[in-house]
């Protein structure tokens, strides 16, 4: 009897237990859905609903991989939205095994997805109960067409509720042809721009001016962009200094101590750089002085 009473406890403690870790493990989401081989998303049962023959989705490769822009990744999922389909044609993912369970939270309120199509149109993202109860999409238009860009969809009214399914309408509308959809990234970080390289600083320099007051070329300046220090020097023939400036607003108007210079042959020395970039170009020329 003891015995009996025993492995009944112990069988109620054993099933407690399990309930307690399947609850645990019921609320792990998988995310980010990246679609990659050995990520998450390309081995989930991927239901098409309303889209005609209902082609399935493909993964297949980026077609605009830009290291350096929206979408580097080499696997994309891609959707084929049919003429025949209806307006609310997409797919869904399976109850449970493929999103996983999860709840609205400050965490993952924000679902973003990065879509790349050829039609301004909206997405809509719909998330489902384990009982098929839902509160309707929530839907997003593209702005960009034949690039990637990502969209924000706020379920902040969702807050507290808990899902299992993901449904996604690639291309909310009625069409008269078939349109391709690639999407991807579903539940990713926002996605922050890689900053332009910078620009590094060019330099060349005159070789004619003539400061005779006439307001055309009257002062020497060397030509550059992107500078935002510069030096350089002006020297006669005989190699004495006649000018030192140490901007990149610097001229020189011809003068050597207050009086005009002689006609002649000078020769002009000159570096500059910013400090965005390592480059710092550096120039020497012969410049002609006519008046």
């Amino acid at each position: 009897m003891y015995v009996s009473v025993g492995l009944q406890h112990a069988m109620r403690i054993l099933t407690f237990s399990l309930f307690v870790v399947a609850a645990f493990a019921a609320q792990a989401q998988n995310a980010p859905v990246d679609f990659e081989p050995n990520g998450i998303g390309q081995s989930w049962n991927w239901k098409v609903f309303q889209n005609g023959s209902n082609p399935p989705v493909e993964f297949v490769p980026n077609p605009d991989p830009d290291p350096n822009g929206y979408n580097p990744s080499p696997t994309v999922a891609k959707f084929s939205a049919l003429s025949q389909g209806a307006p609310f044609a997409g797919c869904e993912t399976q109850h449970g095994t493929d999103i996983g369970t999860f709840t609205i939270d400050n965490s993952n309120k924000i679902i973003r997805v990065m879509v790349y199509k050829n039609t301004i149109s909206d997405v809509g993202i719909k998330l489902v109960r384990f009982d098929n109860w839902s509160l309707g999409e929530i839907k997003v238009a593209n702005t960009k067409i034949n690039e990637w860009e990502q969209l924000e969809f706020d379920f902040s009214d969702h807050f507290g509720l808990t899902y299992d399914q993901l449904v996604f309408f690639p291309d909310f509308r009625g069409r008269s042809q078939t349109e391709i959809i690639y999407f991807d990234n579903i539940f990713s970080e926002q996605y922050t721009p890689v900053p332009p390289a910078p620009d590094p600083a060019t330099l060349e320099l005159p070789t004619i001016f003539s400061p005779n007051n006439d307001g055309v070329n009257d002062l020497y300046q060397p030509r550059m962009s992107f500078a935002e220090w510069a030096e350089w020097e002006v020297f006669t023939r005989d190699g004495q200094r006649v000018f030192y400036g140490q901007t990149v607003e610097a001229t020189w108007d011809g003068t050597v101590g207050g009086r005009p210079a002689p006609q002649g042959v000078y020769f002009v020395r000159a570096r500059c750089g910013n400090t965005q970039t390592p480059d710092t170009p550096e120039a020497a020329t012969a410049v002609h002085l006519q008046r």
